[in-house]
């Protein structure tokens, strides 16, 4: 179901981004490229693949914990504002795992690696989230009592909101600020400046941001700059998809002991080992993704 939704908006998302390269045309020249573009379109369609797949997989998982549910909740006006809200608030935790452990930031890297912020860049996906685990953080939610043919709609229209705040050309929007993720909170989150690294983590909802103590405004004394530390320069799909999974096994398997390898797996991604051996620092020609991981994470 969510792939048929995105794919029923796929006409909207793809005028909206025609229509925001034309306003951008002389105003920014280079704020499209036709390049990144069409890598972040190709991200976008092994990213829809995999996904497809992967709800084929484990929707059975989402029914089996459904049929051992807290509650029945009987679909209605009020349940499906719960489920909304239930599920930005677990989406939360998710996009800020995916800043804080390495294994979730080898899918969530791709996202970042774009040097541009623009509409399209809302389709710059991994085809690795399912192994990095997006889908576990919503199965609390089929054993609270949603069902699960509603959790997969939910997430849909979740991700389907994201795309419009990977914009540069909207301000900000006054009150909505305080309740709502907007194109201003988003920047934030993207940006690769010091200030503003794993910082706004909203889906829809950026109070969760402001609850938790992970929200900072824009600053207009502090433009924004996009991309990761240590670019990696590239337009390859395949590339931009795999190489952090890469540097991470690599700095696993020279770890020291198992719970080094662990921790270069699963821990921090400023624990690679950039940091944790004064023997070996990558630069942004030997390790590129290591180098990034190291210094920040945006």
């Amino acid at each position: 179901m969510e792939e048929w939704i995105l794919m029923a908006l796929a006409p909207v998302f793809l005028l909206l981004i025609a229509l925001e390269a034309w306003y951008w045309r002389k105003r920014r020249p280079d704020q499209y490229s036709l390049r990144d573009t069409l890598s972040n379109a190709a991200l976008a369609l092994m990213h829809q693949a995999s996904d497809a797949i992967a709800w084929l997989i484990v929707i059975g998982l989402y029914y089996a914990v459904y049929a051992h549910r807290l509650f029945e909740l009987p679909a209605s006006a009020w349940t499906i504002a719960g489920l909304f809200l239930a599920q930005d608030f677990f989406y939360y935790w998710f996009h800020r795992a995916s800043h804080r452990i390495r294994w979730m930031w080898a899918s969530h890297v791709t996202h970042h690696s774009s040097e541009r912020l623009n509409l399209s860049t809302a389709f710059r996906q991994s085809l690795t989230y399912p192994i990095s685990g997006m889908w576990l953080f919503w199965l609390p939610l089929a054993w609270i009592g949603f069902e699960p043919k509603h959790i997969v709609a939910v997430v849909a229209i979740n991700l389907a909101f994201q795309f419009f705040v990977h914009t540069q050309a909207v301000g900000k929007l006054g009150w909505l600020e305080k309740v709502f993720n907007t194109p201003s909170h988003h920047r934030v989150h993207h940006a690769r400046n010091a200030k503003y690294i794993d910082r706004n983590y909203a889906g829809v909802l950026i109070v969760w941001d402001k609850l938790f103590g992970t929200y900072v405004e824009e600053d207009e004394a502090v433009p924004c700059e996009y991309g990761i530390i240590g670019q990696i320069h590239s337009h390859n799909p395949i590339k931009l998809t795999f190489h952090e999974w890469i540097a991470m096994f690599g700095d696993a398997w020279r770890a020291r002991g198992l719970r080094g390898m662990l921790g270069q797996l699963f821990g921090p991604p400023e624990r690679s080992l950039a940091h944790t051996d004064p023997v070996v620092i990558p630069t942004a020609s030997t390790s590129t993704s290591t180098t990034v991981l190291a210094d920040g994470r945006d």
